[in-house]
């Protein structure tokens, strides 16, 4: 049967968000993550059903593309398709013609998980490797210890500080109280959690969101910061353990969260947390200009 691929509408995006938590495993590289459509849903559902592409057979969805930006598609599929050449050939041939409507001309990316078929015909097709990421787990099989610092879990009357945490950790972000609300509006939401930490005078220093894939999967952590006014005080590594704790106490199996190789600080702060570096990965791309 043909490849077919689609949109799934706002209607359709709490199917993608399923399908997406089913295909999370320990032990295989990341890929897209419920989580990461929810993070994307802070602008809204209709903008997020715009940037998502799905690619299915007989009606069964067996690959997602969340459009992360105007050049960059994040690409996620079923288990049992990672070698699958029929859907690697149309999702390759989709995202390398601009007319198709995944990516654009000029120069433009693609994330895919390391591993699926997807990438070897892309690189065979002249696309290049581009920048390193290194992904980061901790299985949560067994305890985690105390953050150290004051914890709280953020609910709407916190979200005007929590984003003005978030605002500050980030050069250029534009994060929003009512980005928040949109956010937490989104069926990515239902298993998610925003966490603070605040130090010895109560003030917020750091936040991050955790997201569930349900019970035994892997969750991600997205996003993390640490206000710059309060930096080397320990409060990233006690945010990053108070989402692995949070994620415990939902179920999951592990905690993931990737960033890029050349934020050196960001890793080292995911590995004081206990947090184990896995094989570097790079996304693709290809410069037509």
């Amino acid at each position: 049967m043909t490849i077919e691929m689609g949109g799934p509408g706002v209607d359709g995006l709490g199917d993608v968000v399923r399908v997406l938590g089913e295909w999370q495993h320990d032990g295989q590289p990341l890929q897209v993550h419920p989580g990461d459509l929810g993070w994307f849903w802070r602008f809204g559902a209709e903008r997020t059903a715009q940037a998502t592409r799905t690619w299915s057979r007989a009606g069964d969805i067996l690959a997602v593309g969340l459009l992360d930006g105007a050049d960059l598609v994040r690409l996620a599929f079923a288990p049992q398709a990672w070698q699958d050449e029929e859907l690697a050939r149309q999702v390759a041939g989709d995202v390398s013609a601009p007319e198709r409507g995944v990516l654009p001309e000029g120069k433009v990316y693609v994330e895919a998980p390391m591993g699926a078929l997807v990438r070897d015909l892309l690189s065979g097709d002249g696309w290049e490797s581009g920048e390193a990421w290194t992904p980061l787990r901790r299985d949560l099989g067994a305890p985690v210890p105390d953050p150290g610092f004051r914890v709280e879990v953020v609910g709407p009357e916190q979200a005007p500080e929590w984003a003005a945490v978030l605002r500050a950790s980030f050069d250029g972000s534009t994060f929003t109280e009512e980005r928040w609300h949109a956010m937490a509006a989104g069926a990515p939401y239902a298993g998610a959690r925003c966490l603070a930490v605040r130090d010895e005078r109560g003030e917020a220093v750091a936040a991050v969101t955790v997201w569930s894939a349900g019970a035994g999967r892997p969750g991600l952590i997205e996003p993390l910061g640490v206000h710059r006014a309060h930096r080397g005080h320990g409060y990233g590594r006690a945010i990053t353990v108070a989402a692995a704790r949070a994620l415990q106490e939902a179920g999951a199996s592990s905690v993931d969260v990737c960033t890029p190789s050349s934020n050196v600080g960001a890793v080292a702060t995911y590995q004081s947390a206990g947090l184990e570096p896995l094989p570097e990965r790079r996304d693709l791309y290809r410069d037509a200009s």
